[in-house]
């Protein structure tokens, strides 16, 4: 067997493997440097090695060749030391600096004695070998490094059994069992060269076992994922001030629209004041849906699940409906299972938002024709399926389009539709909700003729009487209470916000008082100024209202109900203001019969 045979296949994996290596990026840790070096090691003693076996058959033994082995003896014995560093490393990674200088200070005695030792060259034919005390030094150092390690595993073992990474140990035992190999293959075939191979084949397990991501994709990756945290953020951001900025001027134009409702004023101008609330209710319906998405995709929509009664949702959704098709000539066909038990089990405002989505939806893209909306059941066990249907002779949808309905923004024939409003949101946030409440929606349709929505949910059957269940809150019809005797203070820093809760409040005889700022606010309250309320907005500038509220809270004696008075209506705000301290929640624009429970609740008293 040719002595070249184990060191020309040893160049091979060793460059194969350092080209793999340094070929990319990768951490710089311990490890990995620790790597670096054997890598660095393993090539200078592959091409020594390659070297002397060349000069050797081309000039046979010159006396350059004594210093050249004795330098492939010192790379042999450092290569050692860097494999028993690397063990102990991983065996014991807090105590890698103390060990790694030992090893320095052995190595530092090892290279003098093998510059110092004698050595004979033995050179027969196929036969390159060395013989005497440096080769034989140099074979007990690399069995004193083994040793040393195999005492690293065994303690590794005792003590950490559980933790044990087994895989990380496959080059101990790979040298281990390749020195045993080497010695046995050299008494059989004299002429082999198995060292450089040997280390080579030890470096390459090495590359498959370190601690060695690639450093570029995980950079990338990192990038990645701060850039889509900005953008989320970004986005957080931006609909919670689109959500003030178009709620404030919406809560003005509300608020005085519904003032003007209760004057005196022609009744064309009544229309045109119902036309302008119509308008902005239909604003706010885009933002809401916008929001809704944004909690959909942030995961903080949840579903909220109490008892209801069915029938109760299925007639304000008539009532909805026909509000909604205003003038048009549609013919409003409806029917309702009174098979379905009186009392159900889930949640029931988004069940309601995803048939009002489809009800509207079918009023929008219908000009001309009917509407059928049918409601039917399927009882099994405590299981009631609500199965609902929506049926129109409207434009209808092309098959090309169906998959992608429920995508968001995405409207189809533009050109047809291009005088009907709308996002494009409401029957994807219709999809996610439904997906939410473990239900199916199918969609059949025929274009220029109509279309069918079919959704089936699951709700419990709870078993009581409506009468058990408690009723909603009752809209409150301010007319009813006279609160003159009782003091509410505005605080906001806009003042026709201010204007518009006045105007509304104006109607319950309660006396109004009005600051635009935190700070006039605790102003207020320390000069000994009682009321009975107070309507505090957050977003105001230098003091917020939570700011705000928690200075209030300081104050000895403060225990007056104070309510959230913002136009930030974002995923969680409720929750988030009631967290912070505040006894209940307004979102602007302001709804009259929510203003009117309020009063009731922290007035009537």
């Amino acid at each position: 067997m040719s002595c070249f045979y184990f060191p020309i296949a040893s160049a091979f994996i060793c460059l194969l493997t350092n080209i793999l290596f340094f070929g990319k990026k990768h951490q710089k840790n311990f490890e990995t440097k620790t790597f670096a070096y054997m890598l660095i090691f393993n090539l200078l003693e592959t091409f020594i090695a390659i070297i002397i076996i060349s000069l050797s058959k081309s000039f046979g033994t010159i006396p350059i060749l004594y210093f050249i082995n004795r330098i492939d003896f010192i790379l042999l014995s450092v290569w050692c030391s860097l494999l028993c560093i690397y063990i102990h490393y991983i065996s014991n990674p807090n105590g890698k600096y103390n060990f790694l200088y030992l090893i320095c200070i052995l190595d530092f005695f090892v290279i003098i004695s093998l510059l110092t030792t004698e050595f004979s060259i033995i050179n027969i034919g196929e036969i390159i070998n060395t013989s005497g005390t440096a080769p034989n030094l140099t074979a007990i150092y690399c069995a004193f490094f083994a040793l040393i390690m195999l005492i690293d595993l065994i303690i590794k073992i005792i003590k950490k059994k559980q933790n044990l990474k087994l895989n990380k140990y496959y080059p101990l035992f790979m040298f281990i069992i390749l020195i045993i190999l080497s010695v046995v293959l050299r008494n059989i075939w004299p002429t082999i060269v198995l060292e450089p191979f040997m280390i080579s084949f030890i470096n390459l397990i090495m590359y498959f076992t370190i601690e060695n991501p690639d450093l570029k994709m995980i950079e990338e990756l990192n990038i990645a994922r701060d850039q889509a945290e900005k953008a989320n953020n970004a986005k957080s951001e931006f609909l919670s001030n689109m959500s003030h900025e178009i709620r404030t001027p919406l809560n003005a134009i509300v608020g005085f629209s519904q003032a003007l409702l209760e004057e005196e004023i022609p009744d064309s101008a009544k229309e045109e004041v119902e036309d302008i609330i119509s308008a902005s209710q239909s604003l706010l319906e885009i933002v809401n849906g916008i929001l809704d998405i944004s909690k959909i995709e942030a995961n903080k929509l949840e579903i909220v699940n109490t008892e209801y009664s069915f029938k109760k949702i299925f007639n304000e959704l008539i009532n909805l409906t026909k509000a909604r098709m205003g003038d048009k000539a549609l013919d409003f066909r409806y029917t309702y299972d009174e098979t379905i038990p009186d009392v159900l089990y889930g949640d029931h405002v988004r069940i309601k938002q995803i048939i009002l989505n489809l009800l509207t939806n079918a009023v929008k893209y219908t000009k001309e024709g009917y509407i059928d909306f049918k409601i039917s059941s399927v009882v099994k066990n405590d299981i009631c399926r609500l199965i609902v249907s929506v049926e129109d002779s409207g434009i209808g949808i092309k098959n090309e389009n169906i998959d992608k309905l429920f995508s968001k923004f995405e409207r189809f024939d533009l050109e047809q539709n291009i005088t009907i409003e709308g996002t494009g949101l409401g029957l994807a946030i219709t999809k996610k909700l439904i997906d939410l409440m473990n239900g199916k929606i199918v969609v059949q349709s025929v274009y220029g003729k109509g279309s069918r929505f079919t959704v089936a949910i699951d709700q419990r059957i709870i078993n009581k009487n409506l009468e058990d269940i408690e009723q909603p809150k009752q809209n409150i019809e301010f007319n009813n209470f006279d609160y003159s005797t009782k003091k509410i203070l505005i605080v906001d820093d806009n003042k026709i916000n201010i204007k518009v809760a006045e105007r509304l409040l104006k109607d319950y005889k309660v006396q109004v008082e009005s600051v635009l700022s935190g700070f006039e606010c605790l102003d207020k309250i320390n000069n000994g100024n009682i009321y009975d309320l107070i309507l505090l907005d957050d977003m105001m500038p230098k003091m917020s209202g939570v700011e705000t509220l928690k200075e209030l809270k300081k104050i000895d004696g403060f225990n007056i109900p104070t309510v959230a008075l913002t136009a930030n209506a974002i995923s969680g705000m409720r929750e988030k203001y009631l967290n912070e301290g505040f006894d209940d929640y307004l979102s602007k624009p302001i709804d009259k019969n929510e203003l009117s429970n309020i009063l009731n609740k922290y007035l009537n008293n």
